[in-house]
């Protein structure tokens, strides 16, 4: 049981840390059903001039989440950037109807030093998202 125990708190040290490590993390929660969406493409961009400039992707995991989603081999800038959720995709997948194919959330990063997490609170018909820590 005791090993169980610090294997637990092991991984959560590892988990916080890699979190630390990437400056952006997402996660979404289904309204509808209470629990994470695993499956949901998610795509990062950089404004750049007159366009957004992709930076990376991923795919939610079991919890929801993706812990680090700005790309490792870049230097974290200030800017705008935007994570677009691709909702239409996931919801056909599991079989249900949306009203937003896609939810873009553009955001500015002004302190580098600071860690940006973007949650999406999702239904089929509605969204909410804020400043997550």
């Amino acid at each position: 049981m005791l090993k169980k125990i610090i294997l637990a708190a092991s991984l959560a040290s590892l988990s916080s840390l890699a979190m630390a490590a990437n400056p952006l993390s997402v996660h979404v929660l289904n309204l509808e059903t209470g629990v994470p969406s695993a499956g949901i493409e998610v795509t990062l961009e950089q404004h750049s001039g007159n366009q957004w400039q992709p930076l990376g992707q991923g795919v939610t995991n079991e919890q929801g989440r993706i812990a680090g989603l700005y790309p490792e081999q870049r230097t974290f800038a200030p800017g705008e950037y935007r994570v677009v959720f691709k909702t239409g995709d996931y919801y056909r997948k599991v079989g249900h109807e949306t009203f937003f194919p896609e939810i873009p959330v553009i955001f500015e990063v002004k302190n580098t030093e600071q860690h940006y997490h973007i949650p999406l609170l999702l239904s089929p018909y509605g969204f909410s998202t804020y400043r997550g820590s």
